[in-house]
C-alpha cells in the first residue's frame, strides 16, 4: 500500500492505495477508527481488486476542519479523494459510520458507484435515544474523561465469544481511541446527531448494495436489521454467524468473499 496526502477540495486527506486491480473498493471506517482497521483485511481483497482506504477527517491523522463534520462534507471528502487520484468508478465499503458516509455520497457521487455495502450499518437517522447518548458522549470529551470511551467502546463491538481471542484488536482499538483528537470526536458526533435516513434514496439510486450484519451486534439488533432487509428487497443479505458490530475481524474471510462476490460477481 502506499500512503499519500491528496487535498480533497481545501481538506488534506491521508490516503493509502494499493494501485492495482481493473476494479476499485473504497473501505471507509468507523467512528473512533482510522484507516489501520483494515491492516490486515486488506490483504485479503488486493489481489482481486484495487483497494484505497483513508482517514476521514477529525481520525488517524487527517485534520479537523470544523466543530461539526457532517456526513455529507465526508462525503464530499471521499469523492473529491477519488476525482484527484483521477479513479472515476469504485465501490464503497462503509462499517458502522462509514456506512453513514457511503449513503452520503449517493447525494452527488452516484454516478461513480459501482455498488455500496454497508457492513454493520443502518440506512436509517439516530432516533432520539441514539441523538441522547451521543450528546452524553459529547459532554464526556468536553470533561476530558475519553478514556472512559476507550474503556468501553471498542469491548462491546465485539460477539462475547471472540473477546478473548481478539483481545489485541481490542487494545489497539482502545489506543486509537485515545490518540483520536478530542475536537475530531466532537465534530463527527455532531454530525452523526444530524445525519438523515437514506433507506429510500438507496433503494430507488438502482446501485446494487449489500448489507452484512454480524449475529451479535450490540449496536444494531436483529429488529433493527429485519427492519432494514424487510424495508429494501434489492439488497443483498449476509449474515456472520460468529460477528457483533466488527465482523471484518471477527470473521474476515465470509466478509471479503461476500464483498467480492458483489463488486467482482
Amino acid at each position: 500500500m502506499t500512503e499519500k496526502f491528496i487535498m480533497a477540495g481545501t481538506t488534506p486527506m491521508h490516503v493509502a492505495d494499493s494501485e492495482h486491480g481493473e476494479k476499485c473498493v473504497v473501505l471507509l471506517h468507523g467512528y473512533l477508527e482510522s484507516m489501520l482497521v483494515w491492516d490486515e483485511f486488506i490483504d485479503l481483497l488486493k489481489g482481486d481488486l484495487r483497494v484505497v482506504v483513508l482517514d476521514l477527517p477529525g481520525h488517524g491523522v487527517s485534520m479537523v476542519s470544523s466543530e461539526t463534520h457532517t456526513m455529507e462534507y465526508l462525503a464530499d471528502c471521499v469523492g473529491l479523494t477519488m476525482e484527484a487520484m483521477g479513479i472515476d468508478r469504485y465501490s464503497v465499503v462503509g462499517h458502522s459510520m462509514g456506512g453513514y458516509v457511503s449513503l452520503a455520497m449517493l447525494d452527488k457521487y452516484a454516478s461513480h458507484l459501482d455498488s455500496i455495502i454497508l457492513l454493520s450499518s443502518t440506512t436509517s437517522a439516530d432516533s432520539q435515544e441514539k441523538c441522547d447518548r451521543r450528546r452524553r458522549e459529547i459532554e464526556l470529551i468536553k470533561a476530558g474523561k475519553k478514556n472512559t470511551l476507550a474503556r468501553l467502546v471498542p469491548h462491546q463491538g465485539f460477539a462475547p465469544e471472540n473477546v478473548k481471542r481478539l483481545k489485541d484488536y481490542i487494545e489497539d482499538l482502545s489506543e486509537l481511541i485515545l490518540i483520536t483528537e478530542d475536537e475530531g470526536v466532537i465534530a463527527i458526533l455532531g454530525g452523526m446527531i444530524e445525519r438523515k435516513s437514506r433507506g429510500e434514496q438507496l433503494r430507488d439510486s438502482g446501485i446494487p448494495h449489500m448489507f452484512i450484519f454480524g449475529r451479535h451486534d450490540h449496536y444494531i439488533p436483529q429488529d433493527v436489521a429485519d427492519e432494514m432487509i424487510a424495508a429494501d428487497p434489492n439488497a443483498e443479505i449476509i449474515w456472520l454467524e460468529h460477528s457483533g458490530h466488527m465482523g471484518f475481524l471477527e470473521e474476515p474471510e465470509l466478509c471479503a468473499d461476500a464483498i467480492k462476490k458483489l463488486v467482482i460477481g
